[in-house]
């Protein structure tokens, strides 16, 4: 990876006027804009800088080229002309975990909201993520079938605890949830075989920058096994739990994300 021009560059969007700079990086089949209540509730402590993966929002569709997630990477790290708070969600919290690892003189600070680094379960708790696997079948095999509308429907409902039922969506918003489902496969090599060796001994045990770890009390139970397993391998991770959220928490419960993300802020000089 190098800071050299990306192939696909990503749209982003800046919202905010607080002194601090955060990057912000969404879950697969949302965009940017997912960050805007919790942008809306720092508005006054930092400004956002949010990009949209590819096949998502406004960047361009992924060609197909090369391993999803280096992409992504490889996209991003223009992105970073200085230090800044990282912020990620999901599959984005995983995205940010190999930026810190990888390029931590660019990353002040780190927030995983509900990482989705399977590797760790694997590890920790394998039986949960085969349950896991078993609960996400029916999603990739409507893909594999061609039914790329029934397979983001189904992913939804199972990561949108509380949150509103397909046909209640808007139809953009079902739309750019089908754009963006055929790309969750392609995040495996990183999310399930840690490509990036992420978890080679002494790379988490080397982090040294504060760390918040977040996750709802009603999400898969597989994410609490991430969260834990990444808090006793990054040493002085702060692990906490939001009440009655359950996996998009950012977009559902952004006044208390806000709360512990500017706990973390309070220890951690600009």
């Amino acid at each position: 990876m190098n800071n050299d021009l990306p192939k696909q560059p990503l749209f982003h969007r800046e919202i905010g006027h607080g002194a601090r700079r955060i990057l912000a990086l969404h879950c697969t089949i949302a965009h940017s804009g997912a960050w805007r209540g919790l942008s809306d509730a720092m508005a006054s402590d930092a400004r956002f800088l949010a990009p949209d993966m590819l096949s998502h929002g406004r960047s361009p569709d992924w060609d197909g080229e090369g391993d999803f997630q280096d992409r992504l990477v490889e996209a991003i790290l223009p992105l970073l002309t200085e230090r800044m708070d990282v912020i990620g969600h999901s599959f984005g919290a995983a995205v940010a975990l190999r930026l810190a690892v990888e390029r931590p003189d660019l990353v002040r600070s780190l927030t995983m909201i509900e990482p989705v680094f399977f590797a760790v379960a694997i590890e920790d708790g394998p039986e949960a993520v085969e349950r896991h696997k078993a609960e996400a079948a029916p999603a990739w095999e409507a893909l594999a079938s061609g039914d790329a509308a029934l397979a983001a429907r189904l992913f939804n409902r199972k990561w949108s605890h509380g949150g509103p039922r397909w046909p209640d969506l808007p139809e953009a918003t079902r739309a750019a949830m089908t754009r963006g489902i055929h790309v969750v496969p392609f995040c495996d090599a990183a999310l399930f075989a840690d490509r990036a060796d992420l978890l080679a001994p002494g790379r988490l045990q080397g982090l040294n920058l504060p760390t918040l770890l977040l996750r709802g009390s009603e999400t898969d139970p597989v994410i609490g096994i991430i969260n834990d397993g990444l808090a006793r391998r990054i040493p002085g991770a702060d692990n906490r739990i939001v009440p009655g959220a359950g996996h998009m928490l950012p977009i559902s419960h952004p006044q208390e994300t806000a709360r512990h993300v500017r706990d973390l802020f309070a220890r951690t000089p600009l």
